[in-house]
């Protein structure tokens, strides 16, 4: 874990492998539990496992693609789409057909074409028509394995979903016994994180969510000691089209994720809620200089004529348009950018953007991906570490519940001791609170609160809202500082019982610091251990 940067979790991994092998030697004579905790210690040492959930046309797919900056998922409409599919980081581009007992075969992969080379709004095809497995007899896919050269795969493996709301419910069960607690699956959690896409907020994903959550929500545990990930951040996708394409659509989308944050950050569904243009968003990371120059030669003509072209796709891509772009190549903009795309593409370039990484840059911060990765480097990267020691935790304590009367029993209270008392999944609950809770506190404490429990990072010199540079001597006066006014502020006797929880969070926070700072131990402020 990352203890010498957040100050918290102190010895969680240590403490998490040492429960693992106390485990295995009380059950290791069961084949199947010996190898789900052999399973549970290995996925500590791998990447963080996030899952793309919501339902569907939600936009998976194609923020999958603009996350990883390469055009590696199915976007349109195929069979692809109806399974789970994990992309991980591989030596060479490779997909792989699993079926329900383990058989494997190789897939094909097809790639579609745009205007004049350029790459084809759709991108890649997966064909499952004429699979050959190594088994003697034809299976049917259960969910593929996509192995690609990525930096960003190697540090997260991405699990696309199927979407809940499929006409299929085979489909949609899919995902929900990939990422809802309880049932039958599998005893570790696949995901250790869920970016749940939202088109607009229903009774559907609301019970999802909440089925996501299983015991955070109330008991520390759910049933047989299974709860889904710890972390969730919504993401209102397709953001351009709640504004119908305008050149302000992102502004309505930020109203609308405002709108969803409240509700569902209130029940502590989701960390944050962030609005983001996924087709814009994956078409800026791969943008081409082919499409720059189309977009400086639209930028040309005068105002009132484009926008008069730009009412629909089908006009802007009409042949008889009198327009300085090859029709074929204005209908390859139309599918990749979007009319929001176009219209902020060919703005930006009027208002002096000169340049295809410039402009690409433009867009992607535009499109709301910047912040969208900033929220996942705060939420989950920098946490990388404790959301994979909550899900090994769930799982043995899923595991113990399920093979009681061996020594292995008297490990059960201390794992659920962890998953309710360990301090960074207190901080992680608090930030999907803390949005939209008003607490009766100034705003400046506000921010320092939300500093010290990690809310703009884990490293303690961002806790304690200090340069990077700042010596040793000077974080420590600040973090016993720090420790003294939270707990001041918890003892208050105006202060309601969350506002009292909230200040109580941050103050153990700040001991958290100190403990990695190395300050001796101070009374009556005692360094944050995890208890034994």
């Amino acid at each position: 874990m990352r203890d010498d940067a957040s100050g918290v979790g102190y010895g969680l991994v240590p403490e998490t492998r040492g429960l693992l092998a106390a485990a295995r030697r009380a059950l290791g004579e069961q084949p199947r539990v010996r190898a789900q905790l052999d399973e549970c210690a290995r996925r500590l040492d791998e990447p963080l496992r996030v899952a793309l959930a919501g339902q569907l046309k939600a936009g998976k797919s194609t923020l999958l693609n603009a996350l990883v900056g390469q055009d590696i998922a199915p976007t349109d409409a195929t069979e692809c789409t109806r399974l789970v599919t994990w992309y991980r980081n591989g030596t060479a581009p490779r997909v792989t057909a699993y079926s329900v007992d383990g058989a494997r075969a190789d897939v094909v992969v097809r790639r579609g074409r745009g205007a004049e080379g350029l790459p084809g709004a759709h991108g890649l095809t997966f064909d499952l028509s004429a699979l050959r497995w190594n088994s003697p007899t034809p299976r049917e896919v259960d969910q593929l394995a996509v192995e690609w050269p990525s930096a960003e795969l190697a540090q997260t493996t991405i699990i696309d979903t199927p979407g809940i709301s499929s006409l299929s419910r085979e489909v949609s069960a899919r995902t929900s016994r990939l990422l809802t607690p309880g049932g039958p699956g599998p005893a570790l959690p696949p995901a250790d994180a869920v970016l749940y896409l939202l088109r607009r907020l229903d009774a559907a994903d609301v019970d999802f969510l909440e089925r996501i959550g299983g015991g955070h929500n109330g008991s520390s545990v759910a049933p047989q000691g299974f709860s889904g990930p710890l972390g969730v951040v919504g993401v209102v996708s397709r953001a351009d089209e709640i504004g119908a394409g305008r050149i302000d659509a992102l502004h309505s989308a930020r109203d609308v994720a405002s709108r969803f944050a409240t509700e569902l950050e209130r029940t502590g569904l989701c960390q944050s809620v962030i609005p983001v243009a996924g087709l814009l968003a994956f078409a800026a990371a791969t943008l081409r200089q082919r499409e720059y120059d189309a977009f400086e030669a639209l930028a040309a003509i005068p105002v009132d004529d484009l926008t008069t072209a730009l009412l629909s796709a089908d006009r802007f891509a009409h042949p008889d348009l009198p327009l300085p772009v090859p029709a074929d190549l204005r209908a390859h903009l139309a599918a990749r950018f979007g009319l929001f795309g176009i219209r902020l593409a060919v703005t930006l370039v009027r208002l002096g953007v000169r340049g295809s990484q410039a402009l690409a840059a433009e867009l992607s911060s535009r499109s709301g991906l910047d912040e969208l990765r900033t929220v996942l480097d705060v939420q989950f990267a920098q946490r990388a570490d404790e959301l994979k020691a909550h899900s090994a935790l769930t799982a043995l304590a899923r595991i113990l519940a399920a093979n009681q009367g061996s020594p292995a029993d008297a490990l059960l209270p201390r794992v659920r001791t962890l998953l309710a008392d360990v301090h960074g999944f207190a901080e992680l609950r608090l930030l999907s609170h803390l949005r939209s809770d008003e607490l009766p506190l100034p705003p400046e404490d506000l921010a320092e609160l939300n500093r010290l429990i990690g809310g703009t990072g884990v490293a303690p010199t961002l806790r304690l809202g200090l340069p990077a540079h700042t010596d040793v001597p000077t974080q420590r006066e600040a973090a016993l500082a720090a420790v003294q006014k939270w707990r001041n502020r918890a003892r208050h006797p105006l202060a309601d019982q969350f506002t009292a929880n909230a200040c109580l969070t941050a103050a153990r926070s700040a001991e958290g610091l100190l403990e990695i700072l190395h300050e001796p131990p101070t009374t009556p402020f005692p360094a944050l251990r995890p208890g034994r």
